[in-house]
């Protein structure tokens, strides 16, 4: 960016929060004066980093996060010329949607989690699926919590200013006891830990009304998961969020997995570890098919012998 006088840069919130936790600082060597907006996108971006883009970047740019869908080739909420910026929260929605957060009862709810929904149509939603002659599948998508009316399966938090706050895929949502909290949440926590290098956490309902939460971690190169950074790990957890969210299991993974756009494959797995079969999964979208079939291993494996609790 700095070689080329960029002044509009956009990139997924990962590659951001990688470059913060290498350390570096790209503005002490680098000229960004010419730089006038970031927009990030892909995943929720941690506080942590909106901080950094403005201390190691430019204390002068314009910072955005947007959130969409590959379904609707679009996004729903985003940033736009006229708003301040503040960290961590996006500015409202993209001209022609009708976006909302609303609880369990379809009631729209303010400055509390909720889902993200649409309430009016918007162009380019799609219409049908191919191969699903009577719309059955297209309805269970979208339609099946609120008929009649778009849930995209995001969980938010939309303020009375208007401005939201993306906490993660909603069915991918960690509950326990009744309390929901976004896995984005958790994760944030754990990523900041001195030794990790990435985190994902899944909330698996099981048979006779169990609950499994495993925390998967990928240790910084050239470490291991070790017992001192288990308990760095729990720690974190309990002060920065609570005791409630301390996983069931840490488990040492070689990499999250990912979509070929980034995104974590969170509920794939999740529908792993509730015994949906391996052969199910779309090996064909993912960044890396090995990575997913050692998640597919691991279910198998705790599906034999249970699960090993945190200490």
């Amino acid at each position: 960016m700095a070689q080329n006088k960029a002044t509009f840069f956009g990139t997924g919130a990962g590659v951001l929060t990688m470059v913060e936790r290498s350390g570096v600082v790209p503005n002490v060597q680098e000229d960004f004066s010419a730089l006038r907006s970031i927009l990030v996108t892909g995943s929720p971006l941690p506080d942590s980093t909106w901080d950094w883009v403005y201390q190691s970047v430019s204390d002068n740019v314009r910072l955005g996060s947007d959130s969409g869908g590959t379904d609707i080739t679009s996004a729903f909420i985003g940033s736009n010329p006229f708003q301040p910026v503040h960290r961590g929260e996006i500015m409202g929605p993209y001209l022609g949607v009708d976006v909302q957060a609303w609880n369990a009862q379809g009631e729209r709810v303010w400055d509390e989690v909720g889902e993200l929904v649409i309430t009016k149509p918007m162009p380019s939603m799609p219409v049908y699926f191919w191969n699903d002659l009577d719309g059955s599948r297209y309805r269970a998508a979208y339609f099946d919590m609120y008929p009649g009316t778009w849930r995209h399966g995001d969980w938010v938090t939309q303020s009375k200013e208007g401005t939201f706050v993306v906490h993660g895929r909603s069915d991918s949502t960690i509950n326990r006891g009744g309390i929901r909290m976004g896995s984005a949440d958790i994760t944030h926590v754990v990523d900041q830990v001195p030794g990790v290098s990435a985190s994902m956490v899944i909330g698996a309902e099981l048979a006779g009304g169990d609950y499994y939460m495993p925390l998967f971690v990928v240790p910084e190169p050239g470490r291991a998961l070790s017992d001192e950074l288990k308990a760095n790990i729990v720690t974190a957890i309990r002060e920065h969020i609570s005791p409630r969210y301390v996983p069931d299991e840490i488990i040492e993974a070689p990499a999250v997995p990912r979509t070929r756009t980034g995104k974590l494959l969170e509920i794939p797995v999740k529908k792993l570890f509730q015994g949906a079969d391996p052969s199910t999964l779309n090996r064909a979208t993912t960044e890396d098919a090995e990575v997913l079939d050692w998640y597919a291993r691991t279910a198998q494996s705790y599906t034999a012998r249970g699960p090993r609790p945190t200490e």
